[in-house]
C-alpha cells in the first residue's frame, strides 16, 4: 500500500502545492489591482499565472520525484532529471518574457495616458516595442544555451569550440553582415527617433504608416491597406518622407486647369466659403493664385492647411469637387475648351471649298 500512496503523495502533492501557491499570488494580484486601479502592471501580471504554474511544479517535481520509490523512477533518474531541468529552464524563460512585457506594458499605458504630446506617445511606444523584442531575444537565446549546457556532450563541445572562437566570430559576423546590420539599424531607429510607430511616411513612392517595428524589418499600411515590409536598415540608409516629424499638420494644394476668362476673384471668395465649411480644415492657413498659363488654359493653385495628411487629403478632395460644382452651375464659361471658333476680325471659309486665287496687282 505504501508503495501505491507514496508517489502519489508525492506527485500530487507538489501539483496541489504549485496550484495553491498561484491561487493565491492571483488573488493577492487581484486585490492590488482593484485597490489601484491607476497602475495596470498588477492586472497585467496575472497573465503570468500558467508559466508560473508550470515552473512551480517543474521545480517541485524536480526536488522531489527521487522520493517516489518506484523501481522505473530509479532506473531512469538521470533521463527524468534532465527532462525536469529542461521544462524548468523553458518556464522559467516563458515567465520571464511574460513578465517583461507587462511591465514594458503598463510603462507604456501609463506614459500614454499622461502625455499630451502625440509624437512623444509615438517615440516611446516604438522604444518599448524594441526594448521588449530584445529582451525576448535575450531570454530566449539564454535559455536556449543554458538547455544545451546541460547535456554533458554539449559541455565538451562548447569547450573545444572555444580555441577557434576568434576564427567563428570572424566567419559568423561575415555570414550575418545583414542582419546585423538590421539589428543594429532597428535600435538606432528606436533611439534616434528616424521613424516610429504611427508616423505617416512616403518610401518608393507609396504613401502609409508605419504599423509594425521589428529589430530586423518594418511595416507600413498604405492607403489601401497593404502592407509593405522593408528591411530597417532601408531607413538608416536611404532617403524617405517622413509627414509626422516635427509635428502632423500639413499644407496641400489642389490644382485647376481653366480658361482664360475665369473669375479668379470670385474662385478665392468661394474657397474660404468652402474651407469654412469643411470641418477638417485646421484655419491656420489659405490661398488661391494663378501659377502658370499656357496658351489655351490657365494654373490656378488653392492653397489648404489640416491637422495630418489623413485631413490633408479630404479638405483637397472636397476642395476640388465643390470649385468644380460650383464653377459648372455658376461660371461654366471658365472650364476648359477647345476653340473652335474664328479669332475676332476674320471669316473662315465655307465649308468643303477652297480659298480662291489672289488677283495680282495690276
Amino acid at each position: 500500500m505504501e508503495d501505491v500512496l507514496r508517489p502519489v503523495v508525492v506527485i500530487g502533492g507538489a501539483v496541489l502545492l504549485a496550484l495553491v501557491l498561484v491561487w493565491l499570488a492571483d488573488r493577492a494580484l487581484r486585490r492590488i489591482d482593484a485597490a489601484h486601479p491607476e497602475t495596470p502592471l498588477w492586472g497585467l501580471l496575472r497573465r503570468c499565472r500558467i508559466p508560473l504554474q508550470v515552473v512551480l511544479c517543474a521545480a517541485l517535481l524536480r526536488g522531489s520525484f527521487e522520493h517516489t520509490g518506484l523501481e522505473s523512477v530509479e532506473e531512469h533518474k538521470a533521463g527524468i532529471g534532465q527532462a525536469l531541468t529542461l521544462v524548468l529552464i523553458a518556464a522559467t524563460a516563458w515567465l520571464v518574457v511574460r513578465a517583461a512585457a507587462a511591465i514594458v506594458e503598463s510603462s507604456y499605458s501609463r506614459y500614454a495616458a499622461g502625455a499630451r504630446d502625440a509624437a512623444r506617445v509615438r517615440r516611446v511606444r516604438t522604444q518599448v516595442t524594441l526594448i521588449q523584442r530584445v529582451v525576448t531575444a535575450v531570454v530566449i537565446v539564454v535559455a536556449a544555451a543554458s538547455m544545451l549546457l546541460t547535456f554533458p556532450a554539449m559541455r565538451a563541445v562548447g569547450t573545444s569550440m572555444l580555441a577557434s572562437a576568434g576564427l567563428l566570430g570572424i566567419v559568423a559576423g561575415i555570414a550575418a553582415q545583414s542582419t546585423l546590420g538590421n539589428l543594429f539599424a532597428g535600435l538606432q531607429i528606436a533611439f534616434g527617433d528616424m521613424v516610429r510607430i504611427g508616423d505617416t511616411v512616403v518610401v518608393d513612392g507609396e504613401w502609409g504608416t508605419v504599423e509594425e517595428i521589428t529589430l530586423t524589418f518594418l511595416t507600413v499600411r498604405t492607403w489601401d491597406e497593404r502592407r509593405i515590409t522593408m528591411p530597417v536598415s532601408y531607413f538608416t540608409g536611404k532617403p524617405f518622407e517622413n509627414w509626422s516629424r516635427g509635428g502632423a499638420q500639413m499644407t496641400g494644394t489642389a490644382f485647376f486647369h481653366l480658361d482664360h476668362s475665369a473669375p479668379v476673384e470670385k474662385m478665392r471668395q468661394r474657397l474660404l466659403e468652402i474651407l469654412q465649411e469643411c470641418p477638417d480644415w485646421d484655419g491656420r492657413s489659405w490661398s488661391l493664385v494663378v501659377t502658370d498659363t499656357t496658351p489655351t488654359t490657365i494654373v490656378v493653385r488653392a492653397l489648404v492647411t489640416a491637422r495630418d495628411s489623413d485631413a490633408l487629403w479630404t479638405v483637397r478632395c472636397e476642395v476640388r469637387e465643390r470649385l468644380l460644382e460650383w464653377l459648372q452651375a455658376e461660371h461654366s464659361y471658365a472650364l476648359p475648351r477647345i476653340a473652335t471658333a474664328p479669332a475676332p476680325g476674320t471669316s473662315a471659309p465655307a465649308l468643303g471649298k477652297e480659298p480662291g486665287p489672289r488677283s495680282l496687282p495690276g
